[in-house]
């Protein structure tokens, strides 16, 4: 058995792959996902998992440089907003339309769909380095 934190083999695989700039996002429950991203899919029930429980978790094994977050999000989901923030710490934040999101996701290496229904719970990490 791992002795890491994150226990879901998909999620931890994909995390596993990634290089420097790959991306994987995780979503609400409402994000259309590409058909050319993998799919993960956590949603259980309304709210089950979170999405910041997620973000979180996923946070615990991947190195972030950079965040892509909807103008949206600050502007309407301000309380998630600056949660994310929190969360990220110095890690810089891109700020794209909703719209702009959507279409970067065909660049994820996966989408991780979680029981969220807060609007705009959508966020793209993009992977750093460990040196």
């Amino acid at each position: 058995m791992r002795k890491t934190i994150l226990l879901n083999s998909n999620l931890s695989s994909v995390i596993s792959k990634m290089g420097h700039t790959d991306m994987i996002a995780i979503g609400d429950c409402g994000l259309p996902i590409p058909d050319e991203s993998e799919r993960i899919d956590l949603a259980l029930v309304k709210g089950i998992p979170t999405f910041m429980e997620t973000l979180k978790a996923t946070l615990l094994e991947l190195q972030v440089e950079e965040v892509i977050l909807a103008k949206e999000t600050e502007a309407i989901s301000k309380e998630l907003y600056n949660e994310i923030k929190e969360v990220i710490g110095n890690v810089k934040i891109s700020l794209v339309t909703h719209e702009e999101l959507k279409v970067k996701l065909k660049s994820c290496k996966a989408v991780v769909r979680t029981g969220e229904q807060t609007p705009y719970a959508n966020i793209i990490l993009k992977s750093g380095v460990v040196f």
